[in-house]
């Protein structure tokens, strides 16, 4: 897990060096043919990824994004309409039905399809019509994270091409330069506050809360932490009856509009006796988890991550567990 982590900044250079003349000529199409509706499709850390791809959609266009619920065209076969649908799936390995049968539904009823995966002879890919391979290369532990950050660089691409943002595309283009120094970021403050904790609320907002979200399974998976994730605003709706002296919490902080509100949140947990893992920029203060920043702000999630899988492969091993082999998990998950 630890290797293949710290390769994300070579794979992303390696996916940034192919495919450009595909996201243009896709980002063209939904520029020539504005969709009535956008849907993702994807389960797991790639419904995470497939998150921020959303909220960068809406965030900067102003178009609604949804994603689809499990069951619904496999279980249920609902006749969804396809009129003016762009329906984008994110995968590692293309192979669960839910995710095929989706996409081939919809492409056979006339949507326009797009599979972001890095097994591209898989039957994902062989059903959509646009197919954007991940180009992360062999990933072998079942937690993703290499897989995970190429499908946050894929979905920026696609945001990037469909703008005509070349301020975007420039600051992707030095992304794996960022990763690669986010990889090596000091967060050894997470291993020390969490190595016997059993519980844990992991906090983020905008384009920070799909990395929030992937944080809490990985410690799930790798860690055997109850770790659930919360928007900034919403942590306030209930979840905050839980916390309380000693109670740990990690707040993913980046720059932008909701930084300011977390870092009240943080302030206001403190005064609460909560342990607080803080993940901002240096020099911000409070901050024990240092973010690597990027060259835009809704970059800066990425870097995150690429610190924090780090962080949690050396957690889940001074917790003596293996993050490389989790108990109970499969490397590819077929599910209905």
């Amino acid at each position: 897990m630890l290797d293949e982590a710290r390769q994300a900044p070579e794979s992303i250079a390696f996916q940034l060096a192919n495919d450009a003349s595909k996201y243009r000529a896709f980002g063209e199409r939904l520029r020539k043919q504005p969709p009535a509706s956008v849907l993702t499709i994807a389960r797991g850390s790639s419904d995470h990824a497939a998150h921020f791809m959303s909220y960068l959609i809406m965030a900067r266009m102003g178009r609604l994004v949804t994603s689809l619920p499990m069951s619904l065209i496999t279980l249920y076969q609902s006749n969804i309409v396809c009129e003016g649908l762009v329906s984008m799936a994110f995968s590692q390995s293309g192979q669960s039905p839910d995710l095929v049968a989706p996409i081939r539904y919809f492409r056979e009823g006339g949507a326009c399809t797009a599979a972001f995966v890095n097994a591209s002879g898989s039957p994902l890919a062989d059903a959509a019509q646009w197919v954007f391979p991940l180009h992360a290369g062999v990933e072998n532990s079942v937690a993703a994270t290499k897989s995970f950050i190429a499908q946050l660089v894929a979905g920026a691409r696609v945001v990037a091409a469909w703008q005509d943002d070349e301020t975007l595309q420039s600051a992707l283009n030095s992304l794996p330069e960022t990763l690669t120094r986010a990889a090596y970021q000091d967060w050894s403050a997470g291993c020390e506050l969490l190595r016997q904790a059993d519980r844990l609320l992991v906090i983020g907002r905008g384009t920070g809360h799909a990395i929030a979200m992937e944080a809490a399974l990985k410690f799930k998976e790798t860690c055997g932490i109850q770790a659930e994730a919360f928007s900034g605003a919403e942590v306030k709706h209930g979840p905050m009856a839980l916390i309380d002296e000693g109670y740990p919490l990690l707040i993913f902080a980046p720059r932008g509009p909701a930084q300011p509100g977390l870092m009240m949140l943080a302030d206001e947990m403190r005064m609460r006796g909560a342990r607080i893992l803080l993940a901002a920029p240096s020099g911000t203060a409070g901050v024990n988890l240092p973010i690597e920043d990027s060259d835009s702000l809704d970059l800066d999630p990425i870097s995150m991550i690429q610190s924090f899988y780090p962080m949690v492969e050396a957690l889940a091993r001074s917790r003596g567990r293996n993050p490389d082999e989790p108990r109970f998990l499969n490397k590819v998950t077929r599910t209905h």
